[in-house]
């Protein structure tokens, strides 16, 4: 496919080019560059803005139908060509082709849902207290909605945010992380073709500084959907909250997954290895942290140590690899760091950590396992975002469910046990807004709302019908026939 790279930014429903450049490396090969991407200024930030502003309205007003079918439209386009823009995916960010194609059909299972959501709208009807007087509740278009997407899901993410928006009748400000542009412009491009009233939807590609800061402190933005760091979601809400703008923010996460002294070895090495290790372990929802009763520990250690021996890290596109590389050097750097900072504190390295070179230069490290660790530990509590997993042996139930709750986040946990009453008790003290028992804790569903407690999220859950406490606002109507 030929993308707009120089001339890449969509405002008002036109092409233009940006006041500079960023060059996208493929971090499988960097020696290949997928284009030069353009960067808005400040002055065309506050030009999509004002062009979102404009459309909303009539957006809002367009009947339910087409807004059905323009949705639709934009899901199975994206579904028709999951090999195509999957492998434009796995070049730019690093994970294999089998994810990137899986990212880009369930982003096109996103639009179709809330394509169908469309035409679900409806309200409430109640008698007041007063005799004579019926009330309506109803559900509105939020406004001007800015969506700021990461680089691990480049398009996933951003589906999830941009089709409730669009289905509620919002206009849309999309920045996405500057590490992928090429899919937020092929996202873009597909949902251009749909002719949407010009200033509906806009991409605004650029840095947090240029672009970011100028959108969360506007305030003619009415809401700001937000995936990504603690610290960033920090300062969207310091930001906003002068403005009195409606936030929904997905930050960190410290996941751990517990191996009971009941679970199925097997299954909680295959849980493990799609946990922690697929996508190099960039994912808010990976398992890094291992919570292991110490009755299993040893068997379920060299077992693991066995399978991740088979793992095969290489370039994205090779189809024979687990893993590829991590997303750029700052990231690799980091996550050797973390590593060295893991032997220092006095951890055992069972398996990996180390940077590997291959065939082709690029951001590779060896799927890493780190033994004898303690929870309180800086790489147990702070989220790191590598192919790493340490493991904490603990020696009861209840001391597992304490070492799980003793972290500032609060995503997913998960629990392989054969015990019906162990899961039932994990999940009824696990503090996190997503439990998994017997699945990896990396993987959630699109119908049903995905969120988590403590510094991991902040305001109205996303995903399923849950996503229309952000993208709305309810209006009760109280009337008296004259």
């Amino acid at each position: 496919m030929t993308l707009n790279t120089e001339n890449a930014l969509y405002i008002a429903g036109k092409w233009q080019q940006g006041s500079s450049t960023i060059d996208n490396i493929n971090p499988s090969d960097i020696s290949h560059h997928l284009g030069h991407f353009a960067q808005a200024s400040s002055q065309q930030v506050h030009q999509a803005i004002d062009a979102a502003q404009q459309a909303q309205p009539t957006w809002e007003k367009t009947p339910l139908e087409h807004k059905q079918k323009v949705l639709q439209a934009i899901g199975d386009e994206l579904i028709n060509r999951c090999d195509e823009l999957g492998r434009l995916l796995s070049q730019e960010e690093g994970k294999p082709f089998a994810e990137g194609r899986g990212e880009v059909y369930r982003s096109g299972q996103f639009f179709q849902y809330f394509a169908a959501e469309v035409l679900r709208q409806m309200g409430d009807l109640a008698d007041s207290v007063r005799p004579g007087v019926s009330v309506e509740v109803s559900r509105e278009a939020l406004g001007v909605v800015a969506i700021i997407s990461p680089w691990n899901f480049p398009i996933a993410t951003a589906a999830w945010k941009i089709a409730p928006a669009l289905a509620f009748g919002n206009s849309v400000i999309w920045k996405p992380a500057n590490l992928t542009p090429a899919s937020a412009v092929a996202l873009t491009e597909i949902i251009h073709r749909q002719g949407l009233p010009e200033g509906t939807f806009n991409l605004i590609l650029g840095s947090g500084a240029q672009v970011g800061d100028t959108l969360i402190h506007s305030n003619e933005i009415n809401g700001v959907s937000f995936t990504g760091s603690v610290d960033i979601g920090r300062k969207i809400a310091t930001a906003t909250s002068p403005n009195f703008v409606k936030c929904q923010l997905e930050m960190g996460s410290k996941n751990a997954l517990v191996i009971a002294d009941d679970a199925d070895i097997s299954l909680a090495v295959e849980a493990t290895i799609a946990g922690s290790y697929s996508g190099a372990g960039q994912k808010c929802t990976a398992s890094s942290r291992l919570v292991v009763l110490d009755k299993v520990h040893d068997k379920y250690v060299d077992a693991l140590i066995q399978r991740m021996g088979q793992l095969k890290v290489g370039h994205a596109l090779n189809k024979d690899i687990f893993m590829g590389p991590v997303v750029d050097d700052k990231q690799l750097q980091s996550n050797l760091a973390w590593i060295k900072r893991a032997h220092e504190l006095g951890a055992e390295c069972a398996f990996g950590g180390h940077q590997l070179t291959l065939e082709h230069e690029g951001y590779y490290m060896a799927p890493t396992l780190m033994l004898n660790t303690q929870n309180h530990w800086d790489m147990n509590q702070e989220e790191i975002f590598a192919p790493l997993a340490s493991v904490i042996k603990v020696s009861s139930l209840d001391e597992a469910i304490a070492t799980v709750n003793d972290t500032r986040f609060g995503l997913t946990a998960g629990i392989i046990t054969q015990s019906l009453k162990s899961a039932a008790l994990f999940k009824q003290q696990a503090q996190t807004g997503c439990v998994m028992v017997n699945l990896p804790t990396a993987g959630t569903d699109y119908h049903v709302p995905f969120g988590g407690r403590k510094q991991s999220s902040f305001g109205p859950r996303e995903q399923g019908q849950y996503a229309k406490e952000f993208y709305s606002t309810i209006k009760t109507t109280y009337l008296r026939p004259y």
